[in-house]
């Protein structure tokens, strides 16, 4: 897996903030997450709905997803399903591939606010974001991190959105700023503030008006109201845009979901130091690891082979 094509410049990009690699379906190949997880510590991954239907039917679903599949059970509607089913496949292909392990092992799990996790796997942290057709995965060893997508062509401009989710500092910003630039720096405003949010563990709940960025040439930065520095140097933010090919996939008649996209990422370094083999092997016995695991598997359908 290289790192996507379709990366924005270096104008949009944080500094240190991680490379954004394409997923184009189960089979991989994953060695990209891994060389970005040594190198950088951190990985982002994006796939497209239709490339991550699992072939095999509801019986493979049912194994590949785990505790999930009592989740997928209970939505009401077909799409919200698929999904849902989408994201959490990429969400494990990712981190089997991070650990060592095969995906339907990963064992996920949610905090109370549906932050994911992963059992039994403290060493790494995971954010998960999707709209329309666009899935993205964010992995890191270093500490936490947060990830978001949202259209590149989302209307916020002259919507309530601006006075909802900027700070004075920003907003007096986008006003000196080109008026036809406008929509742009909002989408990625909103998807940096996402990603913060959802590394904090907050979402939603965190009043996007406390605190801002200021999207400097070099380097994106966390600011408060007035723009005055917030934080010391363990955050590193970013933005990128994916381009609206298909990757192979999807349907050529779905004008909707051809155009770009804007993922912002936010990383906390926590200091958790330099080690790079996220292996569980390496520190489990197969044994033990196996009985771990196992654990995680829904029990068989009723009639169902073993």
């Amino acid at each position: 897996m290289a790192p996507s094509a379709e990366a924005a410049g270096s104008g949009e990009h944080g500094g240190g903030a991680p490379v954004i690699l394409k997923a184009a379906g189960p089979r991989g190949p994953w060695e990209g997450v891994r060389g970005e997880l040594a190198h950088r510590g951190s990985a982002v991954v994006t796939g497209r709905l239709p490339d991550w239907r699992l072939p095999g039917g509801e019986a493979a679903l049912r194994r590949m997803l785990g505790r999930d599949w009592h989740r997928y059970e209970a939505m009401p509607r077909p799409l919200m399903k698929e999904r849902f089913a989408a994201s959490r496949l990429l969400l494990r292909h990712v981190v089997a591939a991070a650990i060592d392990t095969a995906p339907e092992q990963v064992d996920l799990a949610y905090q109370p606010g549906g932050r994911p996790y992963v059992r039994g796997c403290d060493q790494i942290d995971v954010s998960l974001s999707h709209t329309r057709e666009t899935l993205v995965v964010g992995i890191t060893r270093r500490g936490r991190i947060g990830v978001d997508v949202e259209s590149a062509d989302r209307r916020m401009a002259g919507t309530g959105s601006e006075s909802q989710g900027c700070t004075p500092y920003e907003l007096a910003r986008l006003d000196e700023g080109e008026a036809g630039d406008r929509n742009a720096t909002l989408v990625r405003l909103w998807t940096l503030k996402e990603a913060y949010s959802k590394a904090l563990g907050q979402g939603l709940r965190f009043r996007f008006t406390e605190f801002g960025f200021d999207l400097g040439a070099d380097r994106i930065r966390l600011v408060r109201p007035d723009g005055t520095p917030a934080g010391g140097g363990e955050w590193t933010f970013g933005t990128g845009v994916l381009g609206g090919d298909r990757n192979g996939g999807g349907d050529a008649g779905d004008a909707g979901d051809a155009g770009e996209y804007v993922v912002g990422t936010a990383v906390c370094d926590s200091g958790f130091g330099e080690a790079s083999d996220l292996s569980v092997r390496t520190a489990l016995d197969a044994g033990l690891l196996d009985a771990l695991l196992g654990a995680a598997a829904p029990p068989a359908a009723p009639g169902a082979r073993a």
